[in-house]
């Protein structure tokens, strides 16, 4: 009988096949080659029949380059503000580089426990461990078990980190095949020639991917416990030790029974090795998986608070754009990807928070139009806010967007917005560069044709259409304080007809705008005086700047420092500040803008809570489908733009913005759109600081004949001085008159109103 039932449980076994035999020994063969173990007497016949050479496969390891170096592994960067408060951490990989004596023992000891606990023991490669493996496949149906040691699987995870985001690479570096696993063995060879166990075990637990977006025992203990590694329990670290070898089927969020199952298995393993005690492994199972203190990944400057978020994804344009951070496209490019930078910058939180406040607060977000404002530290370039009323992100449901509204369409804007009557400083300054004096007087009508110009490249001529001023009652003749104060369209035109357009565009270019937000090149129109060429509120900014610090123009400038990976300090973009205009040429300016923010001026009612001295423009752009107001301390530059994101919402008097009507003001203009918004920011931004006076110049006190203006189908030469011989007083750059008299400035007779905006002092609006 029992011969019998010997014979049934014979027949009962499942047979093998001879293909299945020629596989498992195909398997074995491969990895006796890869080990250097070649065992004759274990080859099996049935193998030749493959038609594997193991001539081939020596020659193939022989091929493999002898030298591999550990690529920088990439790990989150951080991005500081300029009291040196995180405004968002940014990563291709979220992981945090520990050493040795960092890890927590328990998280390395685990680690070794499940997935190689012969580690210490053996070379690269572990032949106890493969002749298990081949036993375990050859006798069961269940997966095949790997042989894989933790050398093995540390050098397939540097050629997945080496890969990135480069599919095809990643393809090469997982692809099951004979030729791959002879590269991995080639190079973990090599590895345990040079590098210790314990720095082997390090790079391997820095480096191997735990689920949910976290590279690295320090982020995963981070994502999953809200601590540090070396705060982690037995438990914890046993959580996350079982991840690694299927990070998907052991999530502890989305499979808490599978994970809490292998978790108890490397508890196990941790008791069986001796590495623990029966008491803690008896605790530590008894241990619920505690998730409580999950983190979701936080990657990049959605995180970023108060609108910072704009502000942060500027910082990424610089370093990927500026050949500070690498010659070409490719190199930039790498450093970021690659991380481990510590990015410090020059935002300034509270004066963020007070942009912030202003354009969120007088403009909702579900209004038809938004509003953004940049503030600059005149002198140094330093970007010291940036906000916008839409918030960032991709959820159009919430009115979010990443378009940065401040800036230019290169670095991460739109096509910029029509900047109005802000660009006529740049015009004054041009011609007052040129030798005009504020005493400078033209007609001015109410209404005239655009004549023709004088340009860099010829005559522009004029095309019949008509230029007008905001009011028919607006007719000169008028000197230029007036003028700019009451922002008189056709004086402007007269006044580019006197210097050519060409002035007007080389003024342009030395304040810093080189061509439109768009990046295409500025247009020599008559109109380019009146702000016809869009614009972004930084280029603005850089020029109102530019006035506020006597002539000084900087270059905007974000980041004040950068760490890299290796502690580094890295070049960084320069302000590359210069003088670019005379001191008495921004004085001048500096004293007409003062001008413009006084009793009669358009920007009268935008006085700071503390009284101090301001300049600034108003600028309202065709269909008033945009508003602006640039203005300034002698401190602190804060431009601020109101409209459409398109450009194409028009601001007639049936809109509605942050819950104000503007009926009653006939639409909005720059200074009761902007106007209040750049207020309410920068009496807050300033409240406190020291008080500053500008340099100011002598008004005009004499009458002057208004220059003939040049005859409109004369294109002149751009130099016509239009026979002016009076010169302003204080034209030397002299300290001038610091306030203006009570009652507003006294023009001489013949000027239209006797004292800015007329005997009624009702305010301009442009």
């Amino acid at each position: 009988m029992a011969s019998k039932r010997s014979s049934a449980a014979q027949r009962s076994r499942r047979r093998t096949s001879p293909l299945e035999f020629a596989g498992h020994g195909m398997t074995f063969l491969g990895v006796s080659i890869l080990s250097g173990v070649l065992l004759a007497g274990l080859a099996l016949p049935a193998v030749g029949a493959v038609g594997l050479g193991a001539k081939d496969s020596v020659e193939s390891f022989d091929s493999i380059p002898d030298d591999f170096k550990t690529p920088t592994l990439s790990q989150a960067s951080y991005i500081y503000d300029a009291s040196g408060s995180q405004i968002a951490k940014v990563y291709a990989r979220d992981r945090t580089i520990l050493t040795q004596d960092q890890m927590s023992p328990l998280t390395r000891q685990a680690q070794v426990d499940i997935e190689d606990n012969r580690f210490y023991q053996h070379g690269a490669i572990d032949p106890k461990g493969v002749l298990r493996a081949i036993g375990k496949n050859a006798s069961s149906d269940a997966a095949s078990q790997g042989a894989s040691t933790l050398t093995q699987q540390y050098v397939k995870n540097v050629f997945v980190e080496e890969a990135g985001d480069d599919q095809a690479a990643f393809a090469e570096a997982t692809k099951k095949s004979l030729g791959r696993k002879i590269k991995e063995l080639k190079y973990a060879i090599k590895l345990e020639e040079e590098l210790s166990k314990d720095q082997i075990l390090t790079n391997y637990l820095n480096i191997t991917f735990f689920g949910h977006q976290a590279y690295g025992v320090e982020a995963a203990a981070q994502r999953y416990f809200g601590k540090s590694d070396k705060d982690l329990t037995i438990a914890e670290a046993a959580t996350l030790a079982g991840l690694v070898q299927n990070p998907s089927a052991y999530d502890p969020l989305l499979h808490p029974k599978a994970a809490q199952a292998r978790r108890d298995t490397v508890i196990d393993k941790m008791l069986e090795y001796h590495h623990i005690t029966a008491q803690q492994a008896k605790d530590a199972k008894a241990a619920p998986l505690d998730m409580s203190h999950y983190h979701e990944p936080q990657n990049g400057c959605i995180t970023a608070n108060n609108g910072e978020g704009f502000f942060c994804d500027y910082v990424r344009k610089v370093v990927l754009s500026d050949p500070a951070f690498g010659a070409s496209a490719a190199d930039r490019s790498k450093l970021w990807t690659q991380g481990g930078l510590k990015i410090y910058t020059t935002l300034d939180p509270a004066k963020q928070a007070d942009a912030y406040k202003a354009v969120t607060t007088k403009v909702y977000v579900t209004d038809t139009v938004s509003a953004a404002m940049t503030m600059l530290k005149p002198g140094t370039g330093e970007i010291l806010a940036m906000a916008q009323t839409r918030p960032y992100g991709l959820d159009n449901g919430k009115h979010q967007t990443v378009v940065n509204l401040n800036v230019d369409a290169a670095m991460g804007g739109g096509n910029g917005f029509q900047p109005g009557s802000t660009f006529k400083a740049i015009v004054a300054a041009a011609a007052i560069e040129g030798g005009k004096t504020m005493d400078q007087s033209y007609p001015a009508p109410a209404q005239m044709p655009y004549p023709s110009m004088s340009t860099c490249n010829g005559p522009y001529r004029a095309d019949g259409s008509v230029v007008q001023n905001d009011s028919p009652d607006e007719k000169g003749p008028f000197q230029m304080p007036e003028a700019m104060a009451r922002s008189i369209n056709t004086y402007f035109i007269q006044m580019e007809q006197d210097i050519g357009l060409c002035a007007v565009k080389q003024m342009a270019n030395r304040l810093g705008i080189k061509a439109k937000a768009s990046g295409k090149p500025l247009d020599e129109v008559p109109a380019i005086g009146l702000g016809t060429e869009e614009m972004s509120p930084l280029n603005m900014a850089g020029v109102y700047a530019t006035f506020a610090s006597r002539g000084i123009h900087c270059d905007p400038v974000a980041i004040k420092a950068v760490t890299s990976i290796d502690g580094k300090q890295l070049p960084v973009p320069k302000a590359n500040c210069e003088q670019v205009i005379q001191q008495n040429t921004a004085d001048t300016i500096n004293t007409l803008l003062k001008g413009v923010t006084e009793k009669g001026g358009t920007g009268a009612a935008l006085g700071l809570d503390d009284g101090r001295p301001i300049a600034g423009k108003t600028g309202t752009a065709d269909k008033r489908q945009a508003a602006w107001f640039d203005g300034y301390t002698p401190d602190l530059v804060g431009v601020v733009w109101l409209g459409g994101p398109e450009g194409n919402v028009p601001m007639d008097r049936n809109i509605k913005i942050g819950g104000r009507s503007f009926y009653g003001d006939n639409g909005v203009y720059g200074a009761t759109g902007p106007g209040p918004e750049w207020q309410m920011a920068m009496s807050a931004a300033v409240a406190g600081t020291p008080v500053n006076n500008f340099v100011l110049v002598d008004l005009p006190t004499a009458p002057s004949q208004p220059s003939p203006s040049p005859n409109p189908g004369d294109p002149g030469n751009g130099n016509d001085t239009g026979g002016q011989t009076t010169t302003a007083g204080g034209a030397t750059g002299g300290p001038g008159i610091p306030n203006p008299p009570p009652g507003g400035f006294t023009f001489p007779p013949g000027l239209i109103g006797g004292t800015v905006g007329g005997a009624t002092g009702k305010p301009r609006h442009h």
